[in-house]
């Protein structure tokens, strides 16, 4: 109990100090951060499901060196292309199930500045790309925990070989993203027989393309029923393989495909693949279904944890202040989860519809009905920094304000 206290207690000096010129390391506070998420939060023979994704955090002013102009992904659209001005930030979340929550969390622990392009010419720096920064930041999470097996859920911006390619070197690091249906997919080179000349072969016979295998009636499609969107359920279809993803010049990566289609047409027909060729369709489905909650835990720290208000214009203060916020996102979770220990959370009704599970803004205001009655918060302990009121008044009011703040 004292442990995890401590941790906690850290993170918030650390991020109360000042930002820009406090000397604290934000890669150790994620380290520690992550260690004690899977602590509580991950058996120990399960693999640790990590999201990771990038979001724009809009800004405008000149002092902000690293901002640039980036499609909005929120305001887009097939037929709409709308840029903003802004900071991009790559971020890794564990996707883990809150038990009093009765679904899966994204819990953010390390959080990224990616800088434009045009940022790292105009100071003649050699230009690092979303997949380059996520291929480090996976490294330094293998490193973190040489003893776990990771599974890393992205979205087909990470679908790039070079990067692949990277990840399967790790034997404890799978990746699984979307995949193009037009990708060019091989068979396993040949063995290759004594006396041969020539180099080795690097792929073996060609695959017919995912497209293609869409329309093929001879394809084997099996049925299954899946965790999908909103933890609801439904009747999938799913044909799979394995095969070696192949284009010049970058060596081909080994792949298992999972083609996913509808039978009630809702849907458009998509691909996954994962690095690990010996992972089970139907798992890598739903490990990435829950990519989804990502985007809920970037809604959530704009509306409630004061993403985009900042007003920090140093470089180091807003390297510092974002990965700080979306870090207090996971420490509510934490604040939360210790104690209720075994309780049920105490949800409260809302006057127009009836809620059944506890969201983000329900765990945010129970923190602080339990911190703002702290002692840590008092100016002086001299009877003049006190004014008695009843208790029932003093109730009310926390709890009113707990959920306005």
């Amino acid at each position: 109990m004292t442990s995890w206290r401590n941790a906690a207690w850290g993170l918030i000096l650390s991020s109360d100090t000042s930002l820009n010129r406090a000397k604290w390391s934000s890669r150790e506070l994620s380290r520690r951060l992550l260690l004690l998420l899977v602590h509580l939060f991950v058996a120990g023979n399960e693999p640790v499901i990590i999201g990771i994704d990038e979001t724009i955090e809009r800004r405008r002013g000149r002092k902000i060196a690293a901002r640039g102009v980036y499609r909005d992904p929120v305001r887009s659209s097939k037929e709409f292309f709308v840029k903003t001005n802004g900071l991009r930030w790559i971020c890794m979340m564990l996707l883990t199930p809150i038990p009093w929550a009765q679904r899966v969390w994204a819990l953010p622990f390390l959080t990224v500045l990616a800088p434009s392009e045009r940022y790292h010419q105009e100071r003649k720096m050699r230009h690092k790309t979303i997949t380059d920064w996520a291929w480090q930041m996976i490294l330094q999470v293998a490193r973190w925990m040489p003893a776990r097996s990771l599974v890393v859920v992205a979205d087909g911006t990470y679908a790039v070989l070079s990067f692949l390619l990277n990840v399967s070197r790790l034997r404890s690091v799978s990746v699984i993203t979307r995949l193009r249906l037009d990708a060019c997919l091989y068979d396993p080179a040949p063995k290759r027989e004594a006396g041969q000349k020539g180099r080795p072969a690097l792929k073996g016979k060609r695959q017919p393309k995912l497209a293609e295998r869409l329309q093929d009636p001879k394809t084997v499609w099996q049925t299954h029923t899946l965790s999908w969107y909103g933890g609801t359920r439904r009747e999938m279809e799913i044909a799979t393989g394995t095969a070696l993803w192949y284009q010049s010049p970058v060596p081909p990566v080994a792949i298992r495909w999972v083609l996913i289609r509808d039978p009630e047409g809702q849907y458009e027909p998509m691909a996954l693949l994962c690095t690990d060729q010996q992972a089970e369709a139907i798992q890598i489905l739903e490990w990435f279904v829950l990519r989804w909650t990502v985007e809920v835990t970037f809604h959530e720290v704009r509306a409630h944890l004061g993403v985009e208000t900042q007003r920090q214009w140093s470089d180091l203060a807003i390297v510092r202040t974002t990965p700080a916020l979306l870090g207090l996102f996971s420490l509510v979770t934490v604040f939360a989860h210790q104690l209720l220990g075994e309780q049920p959370f105490p949800i409260r009704q809302a006057a127009w519809y009836t809620k059944a599970l506890p969201t983000f803004s329900d765990t945010l205001a129970f923190v602080r009905q339990h911190l703002w009655l702290s002692t840590f918060f008092c100016m002086s302990p001299s009877e003049g920094d006190t004014v008695q009121i009843p208790r029932a008044l003093f109730d009310r009011l926390v709890d009113t304000l707990a959920f306005a703040a």
